[in-house]
């Protein structure tokens, strides 16, 4: 099956119905359906979490991610990747965090809508419209 790594834009143009990003929809719905196998991080779990309590609420905010983790599995960041993430030269340390925990959990793509933080990822990373245009089978 194939395994992506999901980042927080993707869930949030979700949770806070974007519609110019319907492509992200249409991907959490074969996350739902599982088609593919959905990872992140509890790094982004937070970020949604401190994004939705600020536009939403509380309450709201968790019963999201209670349902998310119906179909997202949460990997866990440790002490080597954080230190992997400190050697790198790329511009956002968290995004480092993201692509390294993938790449060490062997996951086959990064879906993001901000592709450039990923460039010295050595996973693919792509919109949810490319990857849903990819027509991968699982």
């Amino acid at each position: 099956m194939i395994k992506i790594f999901v980042d927080s834009d993707i869930i949030l143009d979700l949770l806070l119905k974007r519609k110019e990003f319907d492509a992200s929809a249409r991907l959490m719905s074969s996350l739902v359906n599982l088609q593919y196998k959905a990872y992140t991080t509890p790094i982004v779990i937070a970020n949604i979490h401190y994004i939705m309590t600020k536009l939403e609420s509380e309450s709201k905010s968790i019963d999201n991610i209670k349902k998310l983790r119906k179909f997202i599995s949460i990997l866990p960041v440790n002490e080597e990747i954080i230190d992997l993430a400190l050697d790198l030269s790329a511009v956002d340390f968290e995004d480092s965090i993201q692509f390294i925990t993938s790449e060490k959990n062997d996951l086959d793509f990064i879906i993001t809508r901000n592709k450039k933080d990923y460039k010295e990822s050595k996973i693919p990373a792509l919109t949810a419209a490319e990857f849903l245009n990819l027509n991968i089978n699982t």
